[in-house]
């Protein structure tokens, strides 16, 4: 792959540019980790979005594996088509569905709207050519597995738990829960630092291989860039979106503190395999997915579908229109950059 004719100056731009849609990951993303506790009443807004935070940050201890950040550095494109116009193209177009996204409260997924802006931008380029099928594919399987696998395990553990709490007074279960809740949110807040933080860094991986300040044979990316996209979407999560809470942790199902607590794990579950194995997952799908597993083991009624539907459509549209925003904008980076 030919080194990059790139200047410092434009170099530094795309890296805060980059790190500006990991804020937004956080910020954007923030309901899926807090909803449900905040929703049960478990704890009060401002401590949940500092928890979750906090576990966002605390993620770079425990995977050390960057399997993630590989997938979306080396699998999604091409990495001989990447350049500037390409990264501008896809970072601004995962932005820029983000913030309509959640203008409109719409618990969309940050991770495709990243995958759909680097394709977009790749084809603009170079055309289909340009894309990795393998690990397209895996990203687009796990847009139905991973909402699957939290529906299978939130319902599982609900079952689990109703059977072992079944001569429990509601008062006695909803003060154990209360207290699991911290944990189980507290994991899915893990789980989720450990798989989006990695996307960003896989970003910024590709750039500087491309742009020749980093070696495509070396197993990991700088410290440095590890280090800052940890912290950017733990500040994001800090300033949480506020917007897409209700539609998570109301409209969906109405849950308590024993349904949160059996969304999050299995939440959480998901998320840890889905890292483990490299692939870049939608936390949004895959807590909605687990929400909807709680409210269908206790009964079918309970889940609100119509809401359900909306935010399914929501996913559906995610890749198409940001890699649609991201072929214009690199166009726009042509003329700009």
């Amino acid at each position: 792959m030919q080194t990059l004719q790139i200047s410092i100056y434009a170099l530094g731009l795309l890296i805060a540019l980059a790190l500006l849609f990991d804020f937004m990951n956080g910020f954007h993303d923030a309901a899926n980790a807090i909803a449900t506790v905040v929703s049960t009443g478990v704890l009060k807004p401002q401590t949940a979005v500092a928890m979750a935070a906090c576990f966002n940050f605390v993620a770079i201890f425990v995977f050390h594996q960057l399997t993630v950040a590989a997938t979306v550095g080396k699998g999604t494109i091409d990495p001989a088509v990447v350049d500037q116009y390409v990264i501008f193209g896809a970072l601004m177009g995962a932005i820029v569905w983000n913030i309509f996204t959640w203008y409109y409260g719409i618990p969309s997924s940050s991770s495709h709207a990243l995958i759909g802006g680097l394709v977009g931008a790749a084809v603009a380029k170079s055309g289909t050519g340009a894309l990795v099928s393998a690990g397209l594919l895996k990203t687009v399987l796990f847009i139905v597995v991973s909402p699957l696998l939290g529906f299978v395990f939130g319902s599982v553990i609900m079952l689990i738990v109703s059977w072992i709490f079944v001569r429990s007074t509601p008062r006695r279960v909803d003060k154990w829960f209360r207290r699991l809740q911290l944990a189980s949110a507290a994991a899915y807040s893990l789980g989720h630092g450990g798989n989006d933080a990695q996307k960003t860094i896989g970003i910024i991986w590709m750039l500087l291989i491309a742009a020749g300040y980093s070696q495509s044979s070396e197993a990991m990316p700088p410290l440095w860039v590890i280090i800052s996209c940890y912290t950017a979407i733990s500040f994001g999560t800090l300033f949480g979106g506020w917007r897409i809470v209700k539609t998570m942790g109301q409209k969906i199902t109405k849950l308590k503190p024993v349904g949160g607590f059996c969304a999050e794990t299995g939440g959480a579950i998901t998320l840890f395999t889905a890292t483990a194995l490299g692939v870049p997952v939608s936390t949004t799908h895959t807590i909605t997915g687990a929400i909807v597993g709680v409210g269908s083991a206790q009964k079918m009624s309970a889940v609100r579908w119509g809401v359900a539907g909306n935010i399914v459509w929501a996913w559906i549209f995610t890749i198409p229109a940001s890699a649609f925003v991201a072929a214009i904008f690199w166009w726009v980076g042509q003329h700009i950059m």
